[in-house]
């Protein structure tokens, strides 16, 4: 894993590309995403977990570019629905990423499961492949509960029904910064970053 070069992030979401961007700074590598590094790449996420969507996407931008590419797939497992939506988070509803959509159809799959029954996690799973057969995956998890209804404007997908029990507010509540310190994805990133320390 060569220092001082780039690393091309699988997505345009910009939240996610900002928080990756955000928690990965110290490192010596250049971030980008897709757009910016010119790239334009459609991978089918057809993988039966996140691991195996994280580590097909990162595989195709990385032969794509022929350079660094980091990947994630991350989702929402509810306890009461067997782990539903899980890798179909972001279609949940059919339609690619209409979060409107997705939370309706939580909300209404959940309409008669009573408070102690609307256990949650979210997951993320980060992989970072380089040209030269590296791999490495990052885990992160973080446990909640889903709301009543939405509340708060931040964030995006499922966090304003995702109760943080600690703090008694959901993702939507919380700024990026306070987000970051507990996201799932900031977990994996933390993962991913302590294994990159190693090889570094």
């Amino acid at each position: 894993m060569r220092k001082n070069s780039r690393i091309i992030i699988a997505s345009n979401n910009k939240h996610k590309v900002d928080e990756i961007k955000a928690i990965l700074r110290e490192f010596p590598f250049e971030i980008l995403s897709l757009k910016e590094a010119g790239i334009d790449i459609e991978v089918d996420e057809d993988g039966k977990t996140f691991e195996e969507n994280a580590l097909k996407k990162a595989v195709e931008v990385m032969k794509v570019s022929g350079e660094m590419a980091l990947a994630d797939d991350s989702g929402l497992e509810v306890y009461a629905l067997d782990g539903e939506p899980g890798v179909y988070s972001a279609r949940f509803a059919g339609e690619h990423g209409n979060d409107k959509k997705n939370n309706k159809k939580l909300l209404n799959l959940l309409k008669n499961v009573p408070d102690e029954e609307r256990g949650a996690r979210f997951v993320s799973i980060i992989a970072l492949v380089s040209p030269d057969g590296e791999q490495i995956i990052g885990r992160g998890y973080i446990e909640g509960k889903i709301g009543y209804e939405e509340k708060g404007k931040n964030g995006f997908g499922y966090d304003p029904l995702f109760i943080v029990p600690e703090l008694n507010k959901t993702f939507g509540e919380l700024t990026s910064e306070e987000k970051n310190l507990i996201s799932h994805r900031s977990r994996a990133l933390a993962d991913l970053k302590s294994k990159l320390k190693k090889i570094l």
